[in-house]
């Protein structure tokens, strides 16, 4: 069974990545950015990248909420 941790590293080719805290196989994310982007992030492209790793998971989790919710409401209701 996989881990349910989580872990964001950074790759030995500069990528970031998250994984299973237990796997060492193909991450489950990648987020690459360019040169002129770490540039202009001035080395704090990490910070960034869990910005957008939490910001990501955020909305797949609301994504999964609103599903719940669609399960409930009547097919035939009209939306305004």
């Amino acid at each position: 069974m996989p881990s349910p941790f989580l872990e964001i590293v950074e790759l030995s080719n500069g990528k970031v990545a998250l994984r299973r805290s237990d796997e060492e196989g193909e991450p489950l994310l990648v987020i690459e950015f360019s040169v002129d982007a770490k540039d202009y992030l001035q080395g704090n492209y990490i910070e960034v990248a869990k910005a957008m790793i939490s910001a990501g998971m955020q909305a797949a989790g609301q994504l999964e909420e609103d599903e719940d919710e669609d399960e409930h409401i009547p097919e035939d209701r009209v939306l305004h």
